[in-house]
C-alpha cells in the first residue's frame, strides 16, 4: 500500500454511518473508544481490505497518512456533530504513567463477553464505575455510618448467569437492610456479585488513585420505599443502593470459603443450586469509611439509578480463593469451554460529579501529627 493510492482512495471517500455498527459494537463500551468505531469503518470501507492490514503494516509512514487523511475527511464531511461526539472528553481521568496506570492499557482491552455483544452505547453523565481521586473527594461530616442488618435466613441461592455468579435473597420484606450512609430511606437487599481479572494484576471495577485491586464485591439493594420491585427501581433516579468492596490477597478468608466449595455445582452457565443460611455482612471490612457518589449499573442497561457506597478498606482473601472464581464458564454445558475472567466493565468518566468522603483527608493520607513530647517534670 502506497502513500500515493492511499491518498487517492481516501480523496474518494464521503463519510457515512455505518450500518453494521454493532460489527464494533465491543469497542463503543468505553466513551473514549468511539473515534475508534469511526476509523475502523472507514479503513475498511475504503481500502476493502480487513483491519489487520493495517496493523501489520510495516510502513509507519503509511500508517500516518491513512489516519491523517481520515481525520480529515471525516472532520470535513457533514457529519462533523458524530465525529466530535467520539472525541475523548476533557473529562476524562488523567492517568499518568505508573505501576498502578500502565495496567489499564491492559486491562481496559480485555472485554468480557457482555461488552462484545452490546448495540448501545450510553448517554449520560453519571456512568460507572470511575477512579476514585482521594485528594479529589470531599469529606461531608453530614454523612451518617452505614448500618447494615442481614438476616442470614433470607439467602436462597447461588446461580452462574453467564457473566458472573450470584447470591440471590428473598426480599418481600424488610428483614435483610441496609439504612443510614447517604441513604434517606432503608434499602433491601436483592443480591451480591463479584468481578474479577484474568490475573491478579486487575479485576476491581472501580479504582482509587488509579489502583486495581484483583476483585471486587457488589451488595445491590433496592428502595422498596419509593418502589413496588426491584425492577422498576433499577430504572429510576434513587432506586438503588450498592455496596463495593475491593478484595486484596492475603491470609485465607474462612467465610468466603462456603462460597468457594459452592462454585463447582455452578460452573457452567445457567445452572443454579440452593445456598440457604448465609450472612453477607461476613465480606465486609471491618473499617466504617468509605466513599460515595450517583452513577449507574456497571451491566445492562446501565441505568443511572445507583448510588454508590465503595468501602474505603479491602478484604484480605487468598489466591487459591481467587483462582476458584477463574474456575467458573461463561458457556453451557456441552458447549466449547471459556473461562469467566475479567468480567468488568472499563472506568467511565466522572463529568461533573463530586465524589464524597465519610472520613478526613488527612486520615486518607495516613498524614500523622507526632505528639509534642511532654514538658519533663523536676522531681522535688
Amino acid at each position: 500500500m502506497q502513500g500515493g493510492s492511499v491518498q487517492a482512495s481516501l480523496e474518494t471517500y464521503s463519510w457515512t454511518p455505518p450500518q453494521d455498527m454493532k460489527k464494533y459494537s465491543h469497542l463503543a463500551n468505553h466513551t473514549a473508544m468511539r473515534a475508534e468505531i469511526v476509523f475502523l469503518h472507514a479503513f475498511e470501507k475504503v481500502f476493502r481490505l480487513p483491519l489487520r492490514c493495517l496493523a501489520t503494516a510495516g510502513n509507519s509512514k503509511v500508517k500516518m497518512t491513512v489516519m491523517n487523511h481520515l481525520r480529515g475527511i471525516l472532520q470535513a464531511s457533514p457529519r462533523t456533530l458524530l465525529w466530535r461526539r467520539s472525541q475523548v472528553p476533557r473529562s476524562m481521568p488523567v492517568r499518568s504513567c505508573s505501576l498502578y496506570t500502565c495496567t489499564f492499557r491492559t486491562r481496559n482491552r480485555a472485554l468480557p463477553p457482555l461488552w462484545e455483544n452490546l448495540d448501545l452505547v450510553p448517554a449520560g453523565d453519571r456512568q460507572s464505575p470511575i477512579n476514585i481521586r482521594w485528594r479529589d473527594s470531599v469529606y461531608d461530616p453530614g454523612l451518617k455510618p452505614l448500618t447494615i442488618s442481614y438476616d442470614p435466613a433470607t439467602c436462597l441461592h447461588i446461580w452462574n448467569n453467564g457473566y458472573s455468579f450470584l447470591v440471590e435473597f428473598e426480599d418481600s420484606t424488610d428483614k435483610s437492610v441496609i439504612e443510614g450512609g447517604p441513604l434517606e430511606h432503608n434499602y433491601r437487599l436483592k443480591q451480591f456479585h463479584f468481578h474479577w481479572g484474568a490475573i491478579d494484576a486487575w479485576g476491581s471495577e472501580h479504582t482509587v488513585d488509579s489502583k486495581c485491586y484483583p476483585a471486587e464485591l457488589h451488595l445491590v439493594h433496592w428502595n422498596a420505599v419509593k418502589f413496588g420491585s426491584f425492577e422498576d427501581a433499577a430504572l429510576e433516579e434513587n432506586g438503588l443502593a450498592v455496596i463495593g468492596v475491593f478484595l486484596k490477597l492475603g491470609k485465607h478468608h474462612k467465610e468466603l470459603q462456603k462460597l468457594v466449595d459452592t462454585l463447582p455445582s455452578i460452573k457452567h452457565k445457567d445452572t443454579l443450586v440452593e445456598f440457604g443460611s448465609f450472612d453477607p455482612s461476613c465480606l465486609m471490612p471491618t473499617c466504617p469509611d468509605y466513599w460515595t457518589y450517583s452513577g449507574s449499573l456497571t451491566t445492562p442497561p446501565l441505568s443511572e439509578s445507583v448510588t454508590w457506597i465503595i468501602k474505603k478498606q479491602p478484604v484480605e482473601v487468598d489466591r487459591d480463593q481467587l483462582e476458584q472464581f477463574r474456575t467458573l464458564l461463561v458457556t453451557s454445558e456441552g458447549e466449547k469451554e471459556k473461562r469467566m475472567v475479567d468480567n468488568f466493565r472499563p472506568l467511565q468518566p466522572l463529568m461533573n460529579r463530586t465524589v464524597r468522603s465519610s472520613f478526613r483527608h488527612d486520615y486518607v493520607l495516613n498524614i500523622q501529627v507526632k505528639p509534642k513530647p511532654a514538658a519533663s517534670q523536676v522531681t522535688p
